[in-house]
């Protein structure tokens, strides 16, 4: 099969091969699935400069283990599954994540990691959910406790996974205010954001005790000016940043762990998240995405030979919504 390999760290663009590489054995508990599309995250970026430096703890200290294939969002056809897989057979149309591997034309994945694909989602779109709307689900509702009727101010709200936060906080029944900068401004309003704050004209952090939650997902703030409009007892919810500093030891995780240092000496709660894939959230997810209260927002879609092309436009920060990358148009699907 082909697949999207790197043997050294640096810009996506300038280390990624497209290798031949043998099909993954089929574990168990795990399902091969025909890759018909992935999407690109920060998550892979990183993975590739090993930017932070801790990636490399997971990838190689020196440089990748040989044979490691990029990417972790997909979505696509079972080919065949595990004798112990009781909830997939050959056939079904499947979405989930990999720790590393969806860059490639087929993927063995854990079952636990996958749900059945949402009939109104075309592949492109369901690869799309899984790694942003894990985050998003999981910050809001686990580590952020929200509940209806609360004030909640997404920063980065245009993003992969900001707007799915403004979507599953509404669904949540909060009242919901986006981030973000002018030109997306209509487009948080048209996810049910009930007000939109363009960063350029007005600094969300002079709002002092209006929101019982922050979720920030940019990370170019610092905590002070992040709890600021807190109200006294509010929770601050950090997501790795993607306006984090580059070629640190420890990169977005910096900010989340300072706060988690903080949380126990100050008026508010301050969660520091780390999402785990599942197929229950997957399962949730794909129930309000077919009840039509979450819906994945593609800014570009891009072919299979151009991974590297799909990397480096969301390296530069400003995706509206998620990126796709089509693997089936290579086997003529």
């Amino acid at each position: 099969m082909k697949a999207w390999s790197w043997n050294r760290y640096g810009p996506p663009s300038e280390v990624l091969t497209l290798v031949d590489a043998d099909e993954p054995g089929v574990g168990r508990d795990d399902v091969l699935v025909r890759v018909r599309a992935a999407s690109a995250n920060p998550y892979d970026w990183r993975h590739a400069m090993a930017d932070p430096k801790l990636a490399r703890l997971s990838v190689g200290l020196r440089r990748p283990r040989p044979g490691l294939i990029l990417g972790a969002d997909l979505a696509g056809v079972v080919e065949r599954v595990g004798a112990g897989v009781t909830r997939f057979r050959p056939g079904d149309a499947v979405f989930g994540e990999v720790k590393l591997g969806s860059f490639a034309e087929a993927v063995a994945v854990p079952q636990d990691r996958l749900a059945a694909k949402p009939a109104r989602l075309t592949f492109e779109q369901a690869a799309s959910v899984s790694m942003a709307a894990h985050t998003a689900l999981q910050g809001l509702r686990d580590y952020g406790r929200i509940s209806a009727g609360q004030r909640v101010l997404v920063n980065g709200a245009s993003g992969g996974i900001g707007h799915f936060a403004v979507q599953l906080a509404k669904a949540f029944g909060a009242e919901v205010t986006g981030v973000c900068s002018t030109r997306n401004v209509e487009m948080v309003r048209s996810l049910g954001a009930d007000d939109a704050i363009d960063y350029t004209r007005e600094d969300f952090t002079e709002r002092a005790g209006r929101y019982d939650l922050v979720m920030d997902i940019v990370g170019n703030l610092s905590l002070a000016r992040l709890r600021r409009p807190l109200v006294p007892g509010g929770t601050l919810v950090i997501v790795g940043g993607i306006a984090s500093a580059r070629g640190r030891l420890l990169g977005p995780a910096a900010l989340g762990l300072r706060g988690t240092l903080l949380s126990p000496f100050v008026g508010q709660r301050i969660a520091n998240v780390t999402w785990k894939p599942n197929s229950a959230d997957l399962e949730f997810l794909a129930g309000l995405i077919e009840d039509g209260k979450v819906a994945p927002v593609i800014d570009r879609t891009y072919p299979f030979a151009e991974v590297p092309e799909a990397l480096r436009y969301i390296e530069r920060g400003h995706a509206r919504g998620k990126v796709a990358v089509s693997v089936g148009d290579r086997q003529g699907q």
